[in-house]
């Protein structure tokens, strides 16, 4: 039985290590496995493993981007650039905290379903079609560099984030159609989104498991530390191809997929497959 759930976790924590930078929705796609991979009947477990293997895909982050991330790795003369984009960082999160105190517990409470999962999924599936057709038709200059985003520009983006708080709609897609909307390239939209997660999720699973209790047997911290190390190692992988990806391809198959998958789910709903 331990080996079965083992083998759950290191798969959950595969599909967290792929999804969560994507802009399909990792929180969508567990909600959906959950529905097939049945890890604990301990919801209160379960809630605390998802939490922690989402900080390991944001391990990957900080591991990847350290030198960008941490003022002390760069040279002297770059420190104030590496502050800078910290201080831009901070103004994009603000609106996610704010929204985020104010609406977690609502959102947990009546949103987490396959149905709303899976119309997010479709919507914003067709928004990144439809900001790409836009964007093919004017071809004109973005912004290429996450240190030149203003401000402004900065905190609409955390606006854009709020949207995220809708579980299918996806806290990368939602930023990365911010940031495209607002100006950015692609890129630099996907770089800068997933330097606005560090923040977020790690203040959001801290509330998280502040909120739940760290009352776990030993059985399950083995679990939560495959998951982690899985979700980690599998996240790494992930980033540098999909940064590859975007230098050169739009994210139209993105949108494809989003569309695709949420009316997998809903076919299934219908058909009472899931509940």
């Amino acid at each position: 039985m331990q080996l079965l759930a083992a083998l759950k976790a290191i798969l959950l924590g595969i599909i967290e290590g792929v999804t969560e930078f994507l802009p399909v929705s990792s929180t969508g796609h567990l909600i959906i496995a959950e529905q097939f991979v049945r890890l604990s009947a301990d919801r209160r477990f379960v809630t605390g493993f998802e939490v922690v293997i989402q900080l390991g895909a944001v391990l990957s982050i900080v591991v990847l981007y350290w030198n960008k991330l941490w003022p002390w790795a760069a040279q002297p003369a770059e420190r104030p650039q590496t502050w800078r984009l910290w201080g831009r960082v901070v103004v994009g999160i603000i609106p996610a905290f704010v929204f985020g105190f104010f609406l977690d517990k609502v959102v947990t409470e009546h949103l987490f379903s396959p149905i709303v999962v899976a119309s997010t999924l479709v919507f914003y599936g067709i928004v990144l079609l439809v900001i790409e057709a836009v964007l093919k038709r004017r071809q004109g200059s973005r912004l290429s560099d996450v240190h030149d985003i203003p401000l402004p520009v900065a905190f609409g983006i955390g606006l854009f984030q709020v949207l995220a708080l809708v579980p299918g709609t996806s806290r990368s897609a939602a930023t990365i159609i911010g940031g495209m909307v607002l100006g950015l390239s692609r890129a630099t939209a996907a770089e800068f989104s997933f330097f606005l997660a560090v923040p977020v999720m790690v203040g959001a699973s801290g509330l998280t498991l502040a909120r739940l209790g760290a009352r776990f047997t030993g059985g399950e911290w083995l679990l939560l530390a495959a998951g982690f190390l899985v979700s980690f190692l599998v996240a790494l992988v992930v980033v540098r191809a999909f940064m590859s990806f975007v230098q050169k391809r739009s994210f139209v198959p993105f949108g494809y997929y989003r569309i695709g998958l949420g009316v997998l789910v809903i076919v299934l709903f219908a058909l009472n497959l899931m509940r």
